[in-house]
């Protein structure tokens, strides 16, 4: 959850600076172009984490009920957080390839998390 709002003050931040506190404090009826550098890889990276937390918390939620707790629990979720924290800052600098690699660390964990659950 942290990490969630990490990315949420990060994007929201980026956007006000790019685009005014003014536009910030707007109804923002209007629409806009899209964010661009920093504050659109921003935008996107908080976007992917929201897309993929729900399958983490579910997963945990499983394993939990499923009393499924065990290396493999264990690691998927030290992997799904380990690959998140890494790739917000390889989305926000822009890095290559590396980013991607984070991304699947973090999927990884997820379906580490799956399997546990499974073999219960």
């Amino acid at each position: 959850m942290i990490l969630g709002l990490v990315h949420i003050i990060l994007a929201s931040h980026s956007a006000s600076l790019q685009r005014g506190y003014k536009w910030a404090a707007s109804a923002r009826d209007q629409p806009l172009a899209p964010l661009t550098g920093v504050a659109g890889r921003l935008e996107r990276a908080s976007d992917n984490f929201l897309e993929t937390f729900p399958f983490f918390v579910a997963m945990v939620v499983v394993v939990h009920f499923t009393d499924a707790y065990g290396e493999l629990s264990k690691w998927g979720a030290l992997l799904y957080l380990a690959g998140r924290v890494v790739y917000l800052p390889l989305y926000a600098f822009g890095v290559l390839l590396v980013r991607s690699l984070a991304w699947n660390v973090a999927t990884a964990g997820i379906l580490l998390l799956l399997v546990s659950a499974l073999s219960q």
